[in-house]
């Protein structure tokens, strides 16, 4: 007894113990005054196996997380109906009870405290056995899971209508269907020192460069921290140009678009408890593909794609070429249309810039305050909002009426480009901070300044502009324009594919 108080003294690191005894009755009090002291979410279930040669037994699981149904029927009934064999012990034992006892699929033993006392907390039951100092896990979650329903942020007209839900088993199984090959392959990890959350690294062997699957694995690995609540802590944990707004690790709730990305030679990364599955690498020219271009006739997605070109150029620059041109270049405006704006602008007591930055903020607010508001209300509050302000603003001669339509142009042509809208907002403002100053030159500038820093960004070794700037017909074919897919033969040279043909010789022609 003596001993026994003496550990019981020592600071934490399993209070001096790293591995269960033989003694049931000194392994359960480690875990209920120890590991889970004060935890009243955490059951102790005694129970005996059968005589003549019966067993202290007892079964540990956390309440709500585990299905206790299962446990009772799969696991406490049949040790009670088995007689132990006489005189096992460790590993033997433990063998014994996986294979002849314990009627589940994934079982699993160890003698560590601390990797049971990790399998309890994230929902796992263990058993122990008196006389054996091995613990064995049983799988058997029992928490609420969220139904398979189409992402609200990536709805289409036409394609699947699945989404991922927050449990990591059924994200992979969703991917799994698509790509249901023996060469789909996944990696777990364990991210997070206090949550120790579980992480998929999946992609397709004979496809995806060796070299790419070890550098996400490697910045995975090295991830310290306490806790990873969603995706958002890896992806900026892990990404490259964390100080640039622009993303450089794609995103998606959507299990086709991760299955078509890997399919072209990409990693995806899937976070138990999310919905959103992590791509990469990820380049500035998927910002404007979308998966429905792929499921439509190419010429229709084509100009689609094109469209959401110009929607970006239109977001980031029309605020900014206004600004330049009413304050610095009016004689490069029609005479009418300078007529026009200068009698809308007669009365307006504020200068080009801050009318400009005034609008832009308050409809950002607008925007902030519908999405965080209940979905009727926010909708409500942003489109009325808009109006009364708008038509407000122009009748109090706070702002000249063509500065409302160059507010609204901006903002609906940003959410066309949704996936960049926020780096979409600060380069607005950067270009209206640089037109304010030096008008079209610094216009000019300015877009001179986000190439070459786009120029210079990577992901994951990838130049950020590569199939931009690619000189190959075919690292062309699936940029600006979306060409039929008998003409995009090869996956993307860029992302190092081991195996690039994607279209068999036979399935080349045009016609059936």
């Amino acid at each position: 007894m003596f001993f026994w108080k003496k550990i019981k003294d020592r600071k934490p690191k399993g209070k001096g113990l790293d591995r269960l005894g033989t003694s049931l009755q000194t392994n359960l009090y480690w875990f209920k005054n120890d590991i889970f002291m004060d935890d009243a979410s955490i059951i102790y279930r005694r129970f005996r196996s059968q005589p003549p040669h019966s067993r202290d037994c007892i079964l540990i699981y956390a309440d709500n997380m585990t299905n206790s149904d299962f446990l009772s029927q799969y696991v406490v009934r049949p040790f009670m109906n088995r007689t132990l064999p006489k005189g096992a012990s460790g590993q033997e034992l433990a063998d014994y009870i996986m294979e002849s006892v314990i009627q589940g699929d994934q079982v699993d033993c160890s003698q560590s405290f601390v990797h049971l006392s990790d399998a309890i907390a994230r929902g796992l039951g263990v058993v122990l056995v008196e006389g054996c100092d091995y613990g064995v896990t049983v799988e058997a979650p029992g928490w609420d899971r969220r139904t398979i329903t189409e992402p609200q942020a990536e709805s289409v007209v036409r394609g699947p209508r699945q989404g991922f839900t927050e449990n990591l088993g059924v994200n992979i199984n969703l991917v799994r269907r698509i790509i249901s090959s023996p060469n789909f392959k996944i990696k777990h990890l364990q991210v997070g020192l206090q949550t120790k959350t579980k992480v998929a690294i999946v992609y397709v062997e004979t496809i995806a460069s060796t070299a790419l699957v070890d550098e996400v694995v490697k910045r995975i690995e090295n991830i310290q921290i306490d806790a990873i609540l969603e995706s958002g802590y890896i992806q900026e944990l892990i990404q490259d140009g964390p100080n640039f707004s622009l993303p450089t690790i794609g995103s998606t709730e959507r299990p086709d678009i991760v299955a078509g990305k890997i399919l072209e030679g990409r990693v995806a990364v899937l976070v138990d408890g999310t919905p959103f599955a992590l791509t990469m690498p990820y380049l500035f020219v998927e910002a404007f593909q979308a998966n429905e271009d792929y499921y439509n006739n190419w010429l229709a997605g084509t100009f689609r794609r094109v469209l959401r070109y110009i929607s970006f150029l239109i977001t980031t620059s029309s605020p900014a070429l206004y600004l330049s041109l009413i304050s610095y270049h009016p004689q490069l405006i029609p005479t009418p249309l300078v007529l026009s704006i200068a009698a809308a602008r007669k009365n307006v007591p504020f200068p080009g810039f801050v009318e400009v930055v005034g609008m832009g903020l308050v409809f950002e607010i607008l925007r902030e305050g519908g999405v965080r508001l209940p979905q009727p209300i926010g909708q409500a509050i942003s489109i009325v909002g808009a109006i009364v302000l708008g038509d407000a603003a122009v009748n109090a001669s706070l702002v000249g009426a063509p500065m409302i339509v160059v507010v609204g142009l901006t903002a609906i042509s940003g959410f066309v480009v949704s996936s960049i809208y926020d780096p979409a907002v600060l380069m607005r403002l950067f270009l209206v901070l640089m037109a304010s100053v030096f008008g079209l030159h610094g216009y000019v500038i300015g877009v001179m300044a986000i190439v070459l820093q786009l120029s210079s960004m990577q992901s994951f070794g990838v130049p950020y502009l590569s199939s931009l700037i690619s000189f190959s017909s075919q690292g062309m074919k699936d940029t600006f324009v979306r060409l039929p897919w008998w003409r995009m033969v090869l996956r993307p040279r860029y992302l190092g594919a081991k195996n690039r043909e994607r279209l068999r010789s036979k399935s080349r022609s045009k016609s059936p």
